[in-house]
């Protein structure tokens, strides 16, 4: 005979020559050729003998949770409203005590999570690993591919499915403002002047499905169509021709995209250009030609002061023989700029030489 004591928070399970008998409570009890297993209800209970012979015992069925997971779900398990575990594939126990246990059961063989678990579940460290998510910003929209057929267009926001082996892609497009470079084109004029152009454009994604699902790299394809439209403008004219229709270049190089663009699921906002280069031996004749421009305008402009001047002083001259007190004026503004530069003046000879200087700066009066 032996004595088994069951605890609170215990049970025992009574085997006799390995053959389940019976399950016990708290107490104590004596044995004559029996054995007693004692378990802990405060944890998970895992049989040492076919699950299936001791479930046959109603009172054990009955104290016990028992979980069956299959091959395409997942089980979320709480304890106390706390997740503790996922459970894959199998089947699993745990003993009705006074931790209260709550199952979560998952399909995770779709896409879609149609089961109530909350955002913070689904970011948990415990069920991350069977979940994707995807981001798509404010300034975003996206398409869903599943099994590569298209399935929806998303808006901004954040999107969880199941991770299994169906095939998830998602195609974001940003909807801001965005700028394509169009640099270097190497461009021959129609007079066969070699130009090196830099420009750029700006748009913006108007149709993201058109973008996305009716087109592949919708950028590059704008790309070219900028770059083709502007060999075609450079192409068609003279270099002098250029120089005086350089206004009319953003206005065609618009006109010319905007087709194109739309059929892209494109919207073109602005074009300019940044540089034209020119070659070496063409900057040097350009400059030889602005150089004898301005010196045909300086010699212009010296020829046109030169009349003026000669004008001038040809209708002073007029005055000054109709008017002998105007004459008398002139040359006595013109002593007294000479005077300002003499400070003294020596005079020598005879009393002719002083009358000559006295009719210089002393006017003559005339008889009344």
């Amino acid at each position: 005979m032996k004595q088994v004591k069951v605890n609170a928070y215990q049970v025992g399970l009574v085997f006799k020559n390995g053959v389940y008998q019976r399950m016990l409570k708290e107490g104590q009890y004596w044995f004559w050729r029996e054995d007693v297993t004692l378990y802990d209800i405060t944890k998970t209970f895992n049989a040492t003998v076919e699950l299936n012979i001791l479930l046959q015992d109603a009172a054990l069925a009955e104290a016990l949770h028992v979980v069956d997971v299959k091959d395409n779900e997942i089980v979320l398990m709480y304890e106390n409203a706390l997740l503790k575990q996922v459970l894959t594939a199998g089947r699993y126990t745990f003993w009705k005590s006074a931790i209260n246990y709550n199952f979560v059961r998952a399909d995770i063989s779709k896409i879609e999570i149609t089961e109530n678990i909350d955002r913070a579940t689904l970011l948990s460290r415990l069920v991350i690993g069977y979940v994707r998510t995807y981001s798509v910003e404010s300034y975003e929209k996206a398409v869903l591919f599943v099994d590569g057929k298209y399935v929806q267009t998303l808006e901004s926001g954040m999107y969880f499915w199941w991770k299994n082996s169906i095939a998830v892609h998602v195609g974001k497009v940003d909807f801001r403002q965005q700028q394509l470079e169009v640099n270097g084109q190497e461009i021959l004029t129609k007079d066969k002047a070699a130009l090196r152009i830099n420009a750029w454009a700006q748009y913006k994604v108007a149709d993201i499905e058109k973008a996305l699902l009716q087109n592949k790299e919708y950028d590059k394809q704008l790309y070219v169509a900028f770059q083709l439209a502007l060999r075609e403008y450079i192409a068609g004219y003279s270099f002098d021709e250029l120089l005086e229709k350089k206004e009319t270049i953003v206005p065609y190089i618009l006109q010319r995209v905007k087709a194109g663009a739309e059929s892209l699921g494109v919207e073109v906002n602005g074009f300019g250009i940044r540089d034209i280069i020119l070659p070496g031996d063409v900057k040097e004749i350009m400059n030889q030609v602005l150089i004898a421009e301005k010196k045909a305008q300086a010699n212009t402009i010296m020829r046109r002061e030169e009349t003026a001047s000669t004008r001038s002083l040809l209708n002073t001259a007029k005055l000054m023989d109709e008017n002998a007190m105007l004459w008398k004026l002139k040359e006595m503004e013109y002593v007294e700029k000479i005077a300002d530069k003499i400070s003294n003046i020596s005079v020598s000879g005879n009393g002719a030489l002083v009358e000559q200087l006295k009719q210089i700066f002393i006017p003559a009066t005339k008889n009344a």
